[in-house]
């Protein structure tokens, strides 16, 4: 049996972005996204549906998207879903969330929206299990892929 886990979303950022630090000193972050869909209903109309999505980011990436993001900012995610669960007074709860592997800004640097300059881009592994202390990976220099 085989089985694939990618997620790829744009969307924007719905609050601005607060890092916390583990025991080990690794960051991370959850940021909020709010990705638009756009079609036709039976009645032949456009509607537009807002899905909410929680993004985990860990290490320097986290760090990256706290230091140049903010509520509102358009962004691309590429990751993998996580079935959070936990239990909340006597009750079993779960949430489906994205685990970040790579993050793209959209529009232009050092601002929100359009632009003429190119996006840029900062991936890292996601870690696999318990946050691990290893140095992180440094941003490709403007590897973009258009």
């Amino acid at each position: 049996m085989a089985s694939y886990n990618r997620v790829v979303l744009i969307g924007n950022v719905t609050r601005d972005i607060e890092i916390r630090y583990i025991p080990s000193g690794k960051a991370v972050t959850t940021l909020g996204l709010a990705v638009n869909d756009r079609r036709k209903n039976a009645a032949g109309e456009w509607v537009e549906e807002t899905t909410f999505v929680d993004v985990t980011l860990w290490g320097r990436t986290a760090e990256v998207a706290g230091e140049y993001l903010s509520k509102g900012s358009p962004v691309f995610i590429e990751g993998r879903l996580k079935l959070d669960s936990w239990e909340q007074d006597g009750q079993k709860r779960s949430k489906l969330t994205v685990v970040g592997e790579k993050m793209q800004f959209i529009g232009a640097r050092g601002g929100g929206g359009g632009g003429d300059r190119p996006a840029s881009q900062y991936s890292q592994p996601a870690p696999e299990g318990p946050p691990q202390d290893s140095p992180p990976s440094a941003p490709p220099d403007d590897d973009i892929p258009f």
